[in-house]
């Protein structure tokens, strides 16, 4: 009887490891197939030799840079840039901040000030409060893409104005 209960969960098992089905395979031997394409370009910026040109197939986040541990409190911190945008139909591009602090991950996205379709450079930002006793201990800049197309972005700033 033993053999039976053993025998019985191993033809399921078969059974379900029979009915997986490749759906797509993508080949990653060509890195030009993958998105966001990311590049330095000198011929579009705002300052400095570069701005960083991202070109996206899809919807996508990308990170910019972290910052560890900002002595700030009590205080709005601004995530700004400059982006200019060519993006396809109603895609949109806007910044995003997580401030990680006291074991968990807070966040601002700047929706209400994005920039879509094909722009000039424009200053996009997002703000983040931190109240009297709320101390980050990493901040995360993100630059996120919903849609497809391609985005520039130059002149990057983390700022700090004093709570009122």
């Amino acid at each position: 009887m033993k053999a039976i209960f053993t025998v019985i969960p191993m033809l399921l098992l078969a059974t379900l490891i029979a009915r997986a089905e490749d759906l797509q395979k993508l080949s990653l031997d060509d890195p030009s197939v993958a998105t966001p394409k990311i590049e330095a370009d000198a011929k579009v910026k705002v300052e400095g030799t570069n701005s960083l040109k991202i070109t996206a197939q899809w919807p996508t986040t990308v990170c910019l840079g972290e910052v560890a541990g900002p002595d700030i409190e009590n205080a709005k911190l601004i995530y700004s840039a400059k982006v200019k945008t060519e993006l396809e139909g109603n895609g949109i591009a806007f910044l995003e901040l997580w401030a990680h602090m006291d074991g968990g991950q807070f966040f601002s996205k700047g929706i209400n000030d994005a920039v879509s379709q094909k722009s000039d450079w424009k200053t996009i930002q997002t703000p983040f409060m931190f109240q009297h006793g709320q101390k980050p201990d990493k901040i995360t800049l993100n630059l996120v893409i919903n849609g497809k197309g391609t985005v520039w972005i130059d002149d990057v700033v983390l700022s700090e104005e004093p709570l009122k």
